[in-house]
């Protein structure tokens, strides 16, 4: 099956469920095929966890939804060892991270030492506890959400967490016919009781897998460059993208480029993923903040002000 047909069918049936946020999907399935993670960041209400349960049916993998509290301990993700009286040995029972699809519900009410826990799982897709270290299912995706309005009893991410975020997204609230489409479908059965399968989970492994064929011309990897690095010397930006945000922007818009059924990436590609891959990766400066600069502001002046270096490009050839 041809990368953009999966996609379709997995967009077609995500659709069934979630109303008008294209968008965010698209987003969500670029992520998917990377096998990259994604915080999803808005107010309470507008379907993020739905969104997290509707891809995970589609895919008929394993979907736990793990609620985030600060008395939750990392051997609640990962798993613990229990003693077995009957074979006189010590038996590992996993933790909620086995599964293809994670929603950490409220991610930012689990206390620092519980969201360390997530840091090798999402970097290295496995897990280590008591000295062995044990693989976590393919594909493997964190979905995290987070309240972006309450503060009281949560505990702000930290940046080498945030880092291992592909994307970032929200959802929004629906127009006037949306969310009158919205109750229509809630007329009689929720329409996530009814969602069926569309692939499998190693449909998109497969699928992932040609994402590198992808084309990238020398002048859009120096553009993305530039880009990223332009956050790391801007006036109002303490922390700047990573050489792992450059990488996540390049896998990206391989993906992106993918779906729309293109054998090579375009400098659009780069200005559309730009916002989504490296707001939450940056750190303002206080004072930025106090005249009420924003990430993604930040990173749209950036692209304005950075063009496509043809002329470089062309004494190189």
């Amino acid at each position: 099956m041809e990368l953009s047909q999966l996609t379709e069918k997995i967009k077609t049936n995500i659709n069934q469920v979630i109303v008008g946020k294209e968008k965010t999907i698209d987003l969500l399935l670029v992520a998917l095929i990377c096998e990259g993670h994604v915080l999803i960041e808005d107010v309470p209400g507008v379907g993020k966890t739905m969104l997290a349960r509707a891809l995970a049916t589609s895919l008929g993998g394993l979907f736990k939804r793990l609620q985030c509290t600060p008395d939750l301990l990392p051997n609640d993700i990962t798993g613990i060892s229990v003693f077995n009286q009957a074979s006189h040995d010590f038996e590992f029972r996993p933790g909620p991270l086995f599964v293809n699809i994670l929603l950490a519900d409220e991610i930012n009410r689990a206390t620092p030492r519980t969201q360390s826990a997530l840091l090798e799982a999402m970097q290295e897709h496995q897990v280590t506890v008591d000295g062995l270290t044990r693989p976590l299912p393919s594909p493997f995706m964190v979905l995290a959400t987070q309240n972006p309005v309450e503060y009281e009893g949560t505990f702000p991410l930290p940046e080498a967490q945030l880092d291992r975020f592909m994307l970032k997204i929200d959802m929004g609230y629906p127009t006037h016919d949306q969310e009158a489409e919205i109750l229509r479908r809630l007329e009689r059965q929720h329409p996530i009781e009814t969602l069926d399968a569309v692939v499998r989970p190693q449909d998109v492994q497969q699928a992932s897998a040609r994402v590198w064929d992808i084309h990238v011309d020398q002048t859009v990897i120096d553009y993305m460059i530039r880009l990223v690095n332009r956050t790391r010397n801007h006036p109002d930006i303490i922390l700047g993208g990573s050489p792992r945000a450059t990488l996540s922007l390049y896998k990206t818009c391989q993906a992106f480029a993918a779906l729309n059924n293109r054998d090579h990436v375009l400098p659009d590609d780069v200005k559309y993923l730009a916002v989504p891959v490296l707001s939450h990766r940056l750190m303002l400066k206080s004072e930025a903040e106090l005249r009420g600069r924003t990430s993604d502001e930040l990173i749209i002046q950036i692209i304005q002000d950075t063009t496509l270096d043809l002329q470089n490009q062309e004494n190189k050839t």
